[in-house]
């Protein structure tokens, strides 16, 4: 085990930049932050390439920390600097991004969830982690959409991504591949042709798109669904955050 003390370190150069977007690009990995999601990796499969921890967090895991993989030990100052909290737990994983993009003519199984330029991460990784709860397949990251493996987005996924496909598309073209197969594509829109959610049969194989926060779903996308629904509101508010309004729908359409 190598032990690591200055945040100068190449390595830890290395760590930090899979903070942004273009460093994960670059080296086709990200970073966990935290023993839930490393955990979560070991238990699931990731490919991890490196774990890091405190000299604390490391003898508190030893037991768990999977054979084969380089363990480096670090310091809190170090800790701090790969972490965006405050207040970080101190250890880490680096692991593999998803390694190919999901071909939608391959894939006719199952609810989708399908991700139509979602701004916010914390909202993308809520709707991860309520797509994995509702039993559903897998995740579509459309055009737009906030990269799904930040550190805010990863936070709220809470490991979700190893359960459940996760992959980026084009979703005129998963939209059309899926109700070309027999399968049903929902919207979700306001507009006078919706229909109320709840009045729609639960299914086992369908796809759900959620759209933008502010905008909705783009007119092209709106008009290949099989059906846009809405959710009534009985109360005061003009309307839902979309990551909960895509786990009541999730919820009202996937057969139990």
């Amino acid at each position: 085990m190598e032990i690591i003390k200055s945040v100068k370190n190449s390595r830890v150069k290395t760590w930090q930049k899979l903070q942004t977007k273009k460093g994960r690009q670059a080296s086709q990995t990200y970073l966990l932050d935290g023993w839930h999601l490393v955990q979560e990796a070991i238990n699931h499969e990731g490919k991890l390439h490196a774990l890091m921890g405190t000299a604390e967090q490391l003898a508190e895991h030893q037991e768990e920390l999977p054979l084969g993989v380089p363990v480096f030990e670090i310091t809190d100052e170090i800790a701090k600097k790969l972490s965006d909290l405050v207040t970080p737990q101190g250890i880490f994983a680096e692991v593999s991004l998803p390694t190919a993009t999901r071909e939608p003519q391959f894939i006719h199984d199952g609810a989708w969830l399908f991700l139509d330029g979602i701004q916010d991460p914390g909202n993308v990784g809520t709707m991860v982690r309520t797509a994995d709860a509702a039993g559903f397949a897998g995740v579509v990251f459309g055009q737009g959409s906030v990269d799904p493996y930040s550190p805010k987005a990863l936070r709220a996924m809470q490991g979700s991504q190893f359960h459940l496909v996760t992959t980026t598309g084009d979703l005129a073209k998963w939209t059309a591949s899926f109700t070309q197969n027999g399968m049903n594509v929902y919207g979700t829109q306001l507009d006078p042709q919706a229909a109320d959610v709840f009045t729609i049969p639960a299914q086992t194989q369908f796809a759900l798109i959620m759209g933008n926060e502010g905008q909705g779903m783009q007119p092209e996308l709106a008009g290949m669904t099989t059906q846009n629904l809405y959710i009534p509101i009985t109360g005061q508010a003009e309307s839902l955050n979309v990551a909960v309004a895509a786990g009541v729908a999730m919820f009202s359409l996937k057969a139990r």
